[in-house]
């Protein structure tokens, strides 16, 4: 083979080649299991995976009628939206005081509000799980130091108590998340608008409701649609928070929660599979309904 053959076989297979690891990795790792996922949804794999049988798709039809996946379902969306109505408001305070020029060392308090997300579900989860307590916790004692008397709220073990706990530990996780891309929005504003609405007489309250939010629309959209799909895919804190159980009266399950329940401890990988793929549908959904909206307000 002469060398200008060569030269021409490089020259048209070389981008095929450079691609190959990224396109194996990809089937690999993503792909095969995404497919194999799907059909693992049609079998039923009660007792283990060698006991498979196919049912097509009865785990869908029965999944439309389990309450615990409902019930599930519902304790994730009240999650997520308590989640989204709470953090971003709280972030966006964060972020405009600390962008004030009057705050001295504002770089150690935007590392120290950051500085808990970067502490991971599982860590938070142990730490709001001391800090809850109801004899021992911190802030029972606190409670108890302030209104002068003995202060034991169960938080962990009361039904209506055990979404609040979960959203406190969540907050405290995430708020330094939303604060740092509502910061560089913040920075990223033109100083010149704000110029020109001193000029013309706009009070803190109009300069922030007629430029600092639309300005922020880009970067609020972005934190309402990524926090939804994460809000979706909570597990490890309320499984490490509550001990590794659904907590009181379930109150604690969620999607993701009820399908390792389902998957790796029931043993139903199947229907586990099926679960998954809802949850996928009820994402997609939802973050297409937030796009949506965000667009079409956007134009108006």
């Amino acid at each position: 083979m002469t060398r200008s053959k060569l030269w021409q076989l490089q020259h048209r297979y070389a981008p095929q080649l450079f691609i190959s690891p990224f396109v194996i990795l990809l089937a690999i790792f993503l792909l095969y299991p995404l497919t194999k996922s799907v059909v693992l949804s049609a079998y039923s794999t009660a007792g283990g995976p060698r006991n498979q049988k196919f049912i097509g798709l009865d785990n869908y039809r029965f999944l439309l009628h389990d309450r615990l996946f409902w019930g599930a379902t519902l304790n994730t969306v009240f999650y997520a939206v308590g989640l989204i109505s709470l953090q971003i408001p709280i972030s966006l305070a964060l972020a405009l005081l600390l962008n004030s020029p009057l705050l001295r060392f504002r770089s150690v308090f935007r590392f120290i509000f950051f500085s808990t997300y970067l502490v991971g579900g599982v860590v938070g989860a142990i730490i709001f799980s001391m800090l809850l307590d109801a004899r021992h916790g911190l802030v029972n004692n606190t409670l108890s130091f302030l209104l002068r008397r003995t202060i034991e709220i169960d938080w962990l073990g009361q039904p209506n108590l055990a979404m609040i706990s979960i959203l406190i530990a969540a907050l405290w996780l995430s708020i330094g998340y939303g604060m740092i891309y509502l910061l560089a929005g913040l920075q990223a504003i033109d100083p010149e608008l704000y110029d020109a609405a001193n000029m013309d007489g706009a009070g803190p309250w109009h300069r922030f409701i007629h430029i600092t939010l639309p300005e922020l629309r880009g970067v609020l959209g972005f934190l309402i649609v990524v926090g939804t799909i994460g809000a979706f895919q909570l597990f490890e804190l309320p499984y490490v928070l509550f001990r590794q159980s659904t907590g009181p009266a379930s109150r604690g399950l969620t999607v993701v929660m009820y399908l390792f329940l389902t998957g790796f401890q029931a043993g139903d990988l199947g229907y586990a599979a099926a679960i998954g793929w809802m949850l996928v549908l009820l994402i997609f959904a939802v973050s297409l309904i937030q796009i949506r909206v965000l667009r079409l307000h956007k134009t108006r």
